[in-house]
């Protein structure tokens, strides 16, 4: 048997030290850079979600003032129900001061809000006008007294709805159905547009994009959102999964 000289004993021994320093060297700076992209990824997270938030303070901030103007402006306008109109007019502040700021609030309570809303704007109307709302709420529902639906997530139907129909034109009309069953949500609002009406250019405009932004965001999947025109007539369908949702919510 021949034996390998002293010296290259010694190399290999000395080589095999250097490869295991290397080996550990490189497994820890693939751990330390493992770990610094998570805590990149966790910020850059952290950072989209503060900015989402942003977005959605910023769509409450813009809707907010707008909201009290169109209320004041219908209350000033018919005088003679002013009594009835502040009283309502104070249940839609409360909400709005208060309610409004949580996630997520009741799906009672947030039909109560919009009628309130529809009953303030009806003081413009006039009795002759072609104006329906109907609702099909299952009270027996798992949802109706659950926290599960976002704030003023109505308001945008009903507030075009009043803004954009011309209550002199001929075969006007307004109809507004809210339902709620054991699985969903759902809220369309109809209404006669004049020709001319800049609700047109406003199907695929900014308000569209950001409530459907706001709805992506909460419900992701579990929504389905259109608008449409036909003949001048605009149609705005808003349906929320909420079994869906909830069942999603409570998996995570």
């Amino acid at each position: 048997m021949i034996q390998l000289p002293t010296i290259l004993l010694y190399l290999i021994i000395a080589l095999i030290i250097f490869l295991i320093i290397m080996i550990t060297y490189l497994i820890n700076t693939l751990k330390s850079e493992k770990n610094i992209n998570q805590e990149q990824t966790q910020r850059l997270d952290n950072l989209s979600t503060k900015v989402d938030e942003l977005k959605l303070e910023s769509y409450d901030a813009k809707l907010n003032p707008h909201l009290f103007k169109n209320i004041l402006n219908s209350i000033q306008s018919n005088a003679y129900q002013t009594y009835y109109t502040i009283d309502k007019l104070a249940n839609v502040l409360d909400y709005i001061l208060y309610e409004s700021k949580a996630n997520f609030v009741t799906v009672k309570d947030e039909i109560d809000f919009t009628k309130n809303f529809i009953e303030i704007n009806k003081v413009k109307v006039s009795p002759l006008f072609d104006f329906q709302i109907k609702t099909k709420i299952d009270e027996q529902s798992p949802f109706y007294q659950e926290k599960i639906i976002a704030p003023l997530i109505s308001i945008d139907f009903i507030e075009n709805a009043f803004k954009h129909t011309d209550f002199q034109q001929q075969n006007s009309f307004i109809k507004i159905a809210i339902e709620l069953n054991q699985k969903n949500f759902q809220i369309q609002v109809m209404n006669k547009i004049s020709p001319k009406n800049s609700l047109k250019k406003e199907t695929g405009g900014h308000g569209s994009e950001s409530l459907e932004h706001r709805l992506r965001m909460i419900y992701e999947n579990s929504f389905t959102l259109s608008k449409t025109i036909e003949q001048d007539i605009f149609v705005a369908n808003l349906k929320i999964n909420l079994h869906e949702f909830y069942t999603k919510m409570h998996s995570n």
